[in-house]
């Protein structure tokens, strides 16, 4: 599978101009075929949440409809990074995945909010389940902070995933720490992560890149910078097996023990 990671800036609050900023991204970037594109954490919007009851998407219907016309024109599945979704009881942290026809997947409302960017007092959390599968491939995926829960990220490994999928607005100064945690999710849940962090500045804080894939004995194959680029890679998803079979860490759980 050849995957590609769109690392990208994001305009703060301009929900507009960050779907025009992705479309030229892929005119660009997507000159080869690709099976998967990765976009990352609220992409549309930012970090502006004060102002998410204005520029929220009533049930992110303007950027499904636009993920799925680049998913049929390119012909490629699409993990549409999240959005701020607007729902009847709140504002929620989606992430969507839209197949290579266009067809709409799979959904997942960031289930951990991050007190320290008050996405609390703006953001609703899901409790939606990770797991989904896509072109004969489980699939865990999550948003940013949700990593530094490692119990979450083993559920859908539990039920079959072989691979990991994050997508964040990591900032810089915690940079160690994402590409620490990501690397231990690989290694301890022998999978591969597929993590897509923004770049560029709000006004608040700076952004970390370095957009990660990580193979399932913890090796990173591919690794972003600090700019806008595709971080790209492809992956042997047989190499999971492979992995499991030398170490059997999932035959050697003791479940009954943990809890």
């Amino acid at each position: 599978m050849k995957i590609g990671l769109l690392q990208m800036d994001i305009i703060f609050g301009q929900p507009e101009k960050n779907r025009q900023k992705v479309k030229t991204h892929l005119e660009n970037f997507v000159r080869d075929e690709y099976d998967f594109i990765v976009l990352p954490e609220l992409w549309t919007t930012g970090y502006d949440l004060t102002r998410l009851d204005e520029i929220s998407e009533k049930d992110a219907r303007h950027s499904i409809s636009f993920i799925q016309d680049l998913a049929k024109e390119y012909n490629v599945n699409i993990i549409g990074g999240s959005v701020a979704n607007q729902k009847e009881d709140g504002v929620y942290n989606t992430l969507f995945v839209v197949n290579r026809s266009g067809v709409l997947i799979h959904q997942y409302s960031k289930l951990h909010l991050f007190k320290l960017m008050d996405e609390h007092l703006y953001l609703s959390a899901g409790t939606d389940s990770p797991s989904f599968r896509l072109e004969g491939v489980q699939f865990g995926g999550f948003i940013c902070y949700d990593i530094r829960f490692p119990e979450w990220i083993r559920k859908p490994v539990l039920d079959g995933a072989e691979a990991i999928v994050v997508v964040a607005e990591w900032p810089e100064a915690r940079i160690d720490h994402w590409i620490t945690l990501l690397r231990a999710r690989a290694i301890e849940n022998q999978s591969f992560v597929i993590a897509c962090n923004r770049v560029g500045s709000d006004p608040n804080n700076a952004f970390g890149g370095n957009s990660l894939i990580i193979d399932p004995w913890g090796e990173i194959i591919s690794q972003g910078s600090l700019n806008e680029e595709m971080v790209t890679a492809s992956i042997d998803i047989d190499r999971v097996k492979n992995i499991r079979s030398k170490i059997p860490v999932f035959d050697d759980r003791k479940p009954t023990y943990y809890s």
